[in-house]
Formats: structure tokens, sequence, C-alpha cells
């Protein structure tokens, strides 16, 4: 068994710049606590078998639903129920934690371009 240790989430989002490649930073059980870099607007999408976690470190992202937009800014979280399209959208650049199962495709049913494969920073 590995060493439990502490992640400044801060330094792990200095090692690198790209966005929409999300940063495995740790993990919980069978999930994977991600960092990410966004900016600009992602795919519509959705993750039939799991809900997913979006919390905001820095900037605000607007989390886009068919029926209504969610505004997030620092230390503000939503989660979005499991079957539920979503598209997320950053004016500027937002550093946020995801919190989902271990294997989620970024990009959910859309695939695309923008499928990424976390990066393990652990």
């Amino acid at each position: 068994m590995n060493k439990p240790q502490k992640v400044n989430l801060q330094d792990k989002l200095a090692l690198f710049a790209e966005h929409w490649s999300p940063k495995a930073v740790g993990r919980l059980n069978d999930y994977e606590i991600k960092v990410v870099k966004l900016q600009g607007e992602f795919v519509w999408h959705t993750h039939e078998d799991t809900d997913e976690l979006f919390l905001v470190i820095d900037g605000r992202l607007t989390i886009q639903l068919r029926d209504q937009d969610v505004e997030l800014g620092p230390g503000e979280m939503f989660v979005v129920p499991r079957g539920v399209e979503h598209c997320p959208k950053a004016d500027g650049q937002v550093a946020a934690l995801l919190i989902e199962p271990e294997g989620v495709v970024n990009t959910g049913d859309a695939g695309g371009a923008l499928t990424a494969t976390p990066e393990s920073l652990v």
C-alpha cells in the first residue's frame, strides 16, 4: 500500500497548460479526482451511468443544461445528474476539480476531437 500524501491542487495545475484535458490527482474508492483547465465551450454530452461533479477552483464556469444555465464561481460546485445532457462553457480560463468514476470518458456519449484519456499526476 502506498503511503497517503497530501495534494496541493495549485501545484498540480501548474504542471500543465492544455484545456479540456483532465489530470488525475487522486483516487477515492473507484473514483478519480481530477484537475482540469477549461476555456471556451465544450461539447454537449451525456453520461448515462454516472453523475459528474464540477468544483470551481478559479475562474467562472457555466454548466449549460437544456433548460437552464448554472453559473459557478470559485468554491462553488454542481453535480450534473446521470443522464442529463450538459455542456460546460468558460469565457475565461477556469481551473476545476472533477470527481467521477474511473474510466469515465470526458465527452460521454458525444465522442469527438475533445475526448481525452486522463493522464495521472499522482
